[in-house]
């Protein structure tokens, strides 16, 4: 009965870390006031890590993911605010650090230029089209000539 109980802790034990240790790692990563590290973990869902490109630095286990970590955990430990932090973050690391970049004229261009370009790809397959000019019709005497030879014999 022990062994049975010892297995269901283990397991139990395990299952916890797994779904709780999360972007945590080792324990003494952790910030010492709980609060401090719910706030950090709340900033980890809004930063991209570098590597992963498509993760947040909660969800990916690249060393370069863990040191953000650090960094978030260090800026909230000094008390900074969370518009402070992803300032900090963007100045050393720029807008793609960020999963939901600010509107900025910059993003604006990378998100409408495609458009844009396939909007004067268009213009100019229209302008192009239009630019098309049919042969003039025949002359008095191109006709005649046509006509004389429509009436010949050919052998």
């Amino acid at each position: 009965m022990t062994l049975v109980r010892g297995l269901q802790r283990a397991v139990i034990g395990l299952f916890a870390v797994v779904l709780l240790g999360g972007a945590a790692g080792d324990p003494a990563d952790r910030l010492a006031d709980p609060g401090q590290e719910a706030h950090a973990r709340v900033l980890f869902r809004d930063v991209r890590c570098l590597v992963c490109q498509s993760q947040s630095i909660d969800e990916s286990d690249a060393p370069l993911a863990h040191d953000l970590r650090q960094v978030v955990r260090q800026q909230v430990a000094q008390g900074r605010s969370d518009d402070q932090i992803r300032a900090f973050l963007v100045s050393r690391y720029g807008q793609f650090v960020l999963l939901a970049p600010k509107a900025s004229l910059g993003n604006a261009v990378l998100w409408l230029g495609p458009l844009l370009v396939v909007a004067l790809g268009a213009a100019a397959l229209l302008a192009r089209r239009r630019a098309t000019v049919e042969p003039p019709g025949l002359s008095a005497q191109e006709e005649a000539a046509l006509e004389e030879l429509s009436h010949e014999e050919t052998f």
